[in-house]
């Protein structure tokens, strides 16, 4: 082998990229997961929340977040992809850490002690005897931080796809994809054992601070780590062309940032709505399972987050979500082993895996035999739900030129994004309603009736979208006129 030859050996650059998408992923899912894992336990007891005000808080993120994902995505796509993604994270991790400081502007507006510690804020709010003001001014002040932190979160996907079809030819951005989403359920992981812990032994405003501030980190880290594959001193020209070996639209150096493309320009191809409705029907199941399974736990089976067995379940579960990673694999396989054309590939593996949610509609039913069926059952659902994501989210940089990837995927997330304030809205409305009027549905009663509708919605939703995708767009056809 000539020294030429082993000079020209590709560089592979473009995995350290997957490994600080991944990192910021994972932040991203432990921002939003403190809430889920401090509030029934820790925040409602102080200030007298009922399943219907946090779903109500919930549903408002989502909704912010959606809202947030249409203009996000066009934000990454005019700042083009470093500025976008360091503005996205400084904002989420300041709302992140703005959540902690809820307690003290409570006991401020209430009680006018405004530069009080945390213990103190929560002495003078447990003097106030009306509840009701307690309840409704901490709610507003909570909306307030999950707005900011959902207007930075939401660039998180749009920044890091178009990140992913810089750096990958088609039939890998799915498997890149798979990788990095794992980053949520890595966060997802994590949450369950450090959060309470923190929360327990040091307060649950220390838990949004130290969480909070990680997004920090990562800012420097990209900062210094992240540039076109075109311009990278790390990345050789054997690697450049893989990346660009099936590119339609011009290659990874083509000089899109800041190119115009308008919401009603996207809006008249059926690729746009077909992604929108994927996602609307799909994104809300995973938003259920990651903001209500630990008060499912709680509420059914009487385990507080801080129990040591209710932290091993969260564990499990999302333990079993890295089986995600094969979802993005799967589509490489079709292409690579049975020749398939990439998006043939990925719309057959997204509907392998959206058979596997209808086993939801069996997890309470098991759930009377041991909390572990349900556990599993949802750890499956959630992997189901990740592969899917992985493939879903690729269809764009599949069909879309990279000067509208972000701006498309950032549509699609506020379908996703009103698809889940319908779900977490509606459930936190359901459970209370189950539980006060001890609802019976199929045998099931008060608050398990409540879980036992809406598992069976997550069951079918996934064969709902693909079914629909396949309808607008049954074969590839790239967007190729607003190059």
């Amino acid at each position: 082998m000539s020294i030429n030859q082993v000079t020209e050996k590709m560089s592979k650059y473009r995995w350290t990229i997957v490994a600080m998408l991944f990192m910021a992923t994972t932040v991203n899912y432990l921002d939003r997961q403190v809430l889920s894992l401090t509030w029934k336990d820790f925040i409602a007891p102080e200030f007298h929340w009922t399943d219907s005000d946090y779903g109500t808080i919930t549903a408002l993120f989502s909704a912010f977040y959606a809202v947030s994902l249409l203009f996000a995505g066009r934000l990454v796509d005019w700042l083009d992809t470093k500025k976008g993604y360091l503005w996205a994270i400084a904002i989420w991790s300041i709302g992140a850490v703005l959540h902690a400081f809820c307690g003290i502007a409570t006991s401020g507006v209430l009680t006018g002690h405004w530069f009080v510690g945390f213990e103190q804020a929560r002495h003078y709010i447990a003097q106030v005897e009306d509840v009701a003001r307690v309840l409704n001014v901490s709610v507003v002040l909570f909306v307030f931080a999950r707005l900011v932190l959902a207007i930075g979160e939401a660039g998180n996907f749009p920044a890091a796809i178009k990140t992913t079809a810089e750096y990958f030819p088609k039939k890998d951005r799915a498997y890149a994809t798979s990788i990095f989403n794992a980053g949520a359920t890595v966060g997802a992981l994590a949450a369950p054992v450090t959060i309470p812990v923190l929360a327990k032994h040091f307060g649950w405003e220390a838990a949004f601070i130290v969480i909070g501030g990680l997004g920090f980190l990562w800012m420097g880290w990209w900062q210094i780590g992240y540039k076109k594959p075109h311009l990278h001193a790390r990345v050789n020209k054997a690697e450049l062309e893989y990346i660009d070996q099936d590119d339609e639209n011009g290659g990874s150096g083509n000089g899109e940032a800041g190119k115009k493309i308008s919401f009603a320009q996207l809006f008249k191809y059926k690729q746009t709505w077909a992604f929108a409705f994927g996602k609307f029907m799909t994104d809300g199941v995973w938003w259920f399972y990651l903001f209500w399974t630990p008060a499912y736990l709680s509420s059914v089976y009487g385990m507080e987050s801080s129990d040591p067995a209710a932290q091993l379940a969260l564990f499990i579960l999302y333990a079993i979500t890295l089986l995600s990673i094969i979802g993005g694999w799967l589509p490489t396989y079709f292409v690579d082993s049975k020749g398939m054309h990439p998006y043939a590939g990925r719309m057959k593996a997204m509907l392998i895996f959206a058979f596997f949610p209808l086993l939801a509609v069996v997890a309470q039913p098991l759930g009377h035999v041991t909390y572990w069926f349900p556990v599993i059952i949802i750890g499956i659902a959630g992997a189901a739900h990740q592969a899917w994501s992985a493939n879903i989210f690729t269809t764009v940089s599949d069909m879309f030129p990279k000067a509208a990837v972000a701006t498309v995927t950032g549509i699609g997330g506020l379908a996703g994004g009103l698809g889940s304030v319908v779900i977490n809205k509606g459930s936190g409305v359901l459970f209370d309603y189950a539980r006060e009027s001890n609802m019976n549905f199929l045998g099931y009663k008060g608050i398990e009736a409540g879980y036992f509708i809406i598992f069976c919605v997550c069951a079918v939703a996934y064969l709902i979208g693909w079914v629909v995708m396949k309808t607008l767009v049954p074969k590839y056809k790239a967007i190729t006129d607003l190059v």
